[in-house]
């Protein structure tokens, strides 16, 4: 059985799927390191919620995840070519479609919440905010370096995905969001 550890990260490198070293704080490891603990946030509010349709988006996005992170870690096919990357316009839209229809369930916000309620929702907020930073992560590595095209949009509609599927886990629970407002921050 091979060992856990090879160490040929001992100096501060790591390797991409596309064999070259790079150091271990680059923009693109950076970025795809992100995209790793969003997916394990997600996989602790799949490990949490009982709703069947929840789990089955939140399932579909770290396999996305996963996909994305393979494509960070990728600079080019051995031929120099770039990859053609399988998050696409589609796979955009399906979360898209998600947020639309999950979010004709909830009432409209007028106010800011707070991002907690039940265990669920709290770990998809969570996951919300670090699927914001994960898209930040990567807007800055675009900026340096080739990103596919519908990676910064899918990540930019994940964290949307994320706030509603956590209203969602709210609602179907029963349970009431905190509302926060600058009136009643002034009040107590």
């Amino acid at each position: 059985m091979p060992r856990m550890y090879t160490r040929t990260g001992d100096k501060g490198e790591t390797g991409l799927f596309s064999g070259e070293r790079v150091p271990k704080d680059s923009l693109r490891v950076e970025a795809y390191g992100t995209l790793d603990e969003l997916s394990c946030s997600v996989g602790l509010a799949r490990s949490m919620t009982v709703d069947r349709e929840v789990n089955r988006i939140l399932e579909r996005v770290q396999g996305d995840l996963f996909l994305i992170s393979a494509e960070l870690a990728t600079l080019r096919r051995k031929d120099g070519r770039a990859k053609p990357s399988q998050i696409t316009e589609q796979t955009v839209r399906s979360l898209e479609e998600d947020i639309d229809r999950l979010d004709a369930e909830l009432p409209q916000l007028s106010e800011f919440i707070f991002p907690d309620g039940t265990r669920p929702a709290a770990a998809l907020h969570l996951a919300r905010s670090i699927a914001r930073r994960a898209e930040r992560r990567t807007v800055t590595l675009s900026g340096k370096e080739e990103v596919p095209a519908q990676v910064v949009p899918y990540l930019n509609r994940l964290s949307s995905l994320l706030f509603v599927l956590a209203r969602i886990a709210n609602k179907r629970s029963g349970v009431e969001e905190a509302k926060w407002s600058l009136r009643s921050q002034r009040d107590k």
